[in-house]
């Protein structure tokens, strides 16, 4: 199951094909999908986590909390729509770009992959990129 929350004055499009999105590509990873919650918040709720459970006083996109158990994937995503939209003006994409790129990003993580070094990081972005190149969304 895949359920999405708002904390913020902020409405996600197309909910029920981005379920089936995600669904997919966690199957596609040959992955369970179980229980996964996203929060949709701004950047002071985020902050808050990110200091209060990770130690770090920094903004970010996106926290997530992993609860898998063996090939089932769960937990929780928290993204800040805040800085989603900031990001995507650095980037020069679509708002909706850089936000399902975010929302993939945490289901990534929860299928094994990293990011830590820029090796690691290069596969994250060309995963993202299939990930979303299955979505179809036009973004122009």
């Amino acid at each position: 199951m895949i359920d999405f929350s708002f904390d913020t004055e902020f409405e996600l499009q197309e909910q029920d094909r981005l379920k089936d999105w995600i669904a997919n590509t966690i199957n596609s990873e040959g992955l369970e999908l179980g229980e996964i919650s996203y929060v949709f918040c701004d950047d002071d709720y985020l902050h808050k986590l990110n200091v209060e459970f990770l130690g770090h006083d920094t903004l970010t996109d996106i926290i997530s909390f992993d609860y898998g158990m063996g090939r089932q994937v769960n937990g929780e995503i928290f993204i800040s729509v805040e800085r989603v939209a900031e990001n995507a003006i650095t980037y020069n994409v679509p708002f909706e770009k850089e936000l399902h790129r975010v929302i993939i990003h945490g289901i990534l993580h929860y299928c094994g992959y990293k990011d830590k070094t820029s090796d690691e990081e290069n596969n994250m972005r060309f995963l993202e990129d299939k990930a979303m190149s299955k979505l179809g969304f036009d973004y122009s």
